[in-house]
């Protein structure tokens, strides 16, 4: 795991990656992309991406726990989120993907979405990146999710799940 510090008023950064696939059910309700802890991919040198979460909660599986998409932000500010997620190809004929304040409710104000979009399928592997500038707190854990629309359960194989902090001085 690589680390970069800056000092207060920088940039604080948090890198997860997911290399094994994540199966979305059919016609499912938007799902947390889940990540794991310690990648070598991955870079969380100011603990936003943690086993053991702000609120008390331990982490037990990383696969199978939808708290393990969660990103909390280390300090309030200006922040930019980004993602990519490719899934493999199916019979699809849209693709959805959405950044979300508490996706799990575990604040007042659950389910805030941003950036959601809905996207007709590309021929063979479905390819996406996308990012999008908010304000983000410490108390509000942010995630990146997705759903198809595909009669079958189809796999995320590629994702990646962003935020870059700009602290105010």
């Amino acid at each position: 795991m690589s680390t970069h510090t800056t000092a207060a008023g920088g940039v604080q950064v948090c890198s997860l990656k997911r290399d094994t696939p994540q199966t979305v059910p059919a016609n499912s309700p938007y799902t947390v992309v889940r990540f794991p802890f310690g990648s070598a991919e991955s870079s969380d040198a100011f603990a936003m991406h943690q086993v053991n979460q702000p609120d008390g909660y331990v982490i037990t599986n990383w696969d199978s726990d939808p708290r393990s998409g969660l990103i909390w932000p280390s300090v309030a500010g200006w922040g930019t989120l980004y993602a990519m997620i490719q899934w493999e190809a199916g019979n699809y004929a849209e693709l959805r993907d959405q950044f979300v304040r508490d996706p799990l409710g575990l604040t007042p104000n659950p389910d805030d979405t941003t950036a959601t979009e809905h996207r007709p399928p590309s021929p063979g592997m479905q390819c996406w990146t996308k990012s999008w500038g908010i304000f983000v707190d410490p108390s509000v854990p942010l995630a990146v999710r997705a759903t198809h629309d595909d009669s079958v359960a189809r796999k995320i194989v590629l994702a990646e799940f962003k935020l870059v902090i700009h602290e105010a001085a």
